[in-house]
């Protein structure tokens, strides 16, 4: 499970075998795993997550989302 990065109390992260799907990244906090596509950037799972988290992921990834997709390419172009 490739980590992105960590920002605050979350981790972003996909896992190794996520490379037939589209784009997308979780987003861990305890035992609440969320899932989100990255371009455009839209909630697939809410793994647990109250509304209020959810818009705050949404803001980071917002924020970061040119990294993300740069991660998930350089990750799965190997």
């Amino acid at each position: 499970m490739p980590t992105i990065f960590i920002i605050g109390p979350y981790r972003f992260f996909f896992y190794a075998g996520d490379r037939d799907e589209p784009h997308h990244v979780h987003v861990e906090r305890d035992d609440k795993v969320a899932k989100f596509w990255i371009d455009p950037i839209r909630l697939q799972n809410s793994g647990g997550f109250n509304r209020f988290e959810l818009k705050q992921i949404h803001s980071i990834m917002t924020e970061n989302q040119d990294a993300l997709m740069e991660a998930w390419n350089e990750y799965f172009s190997r």
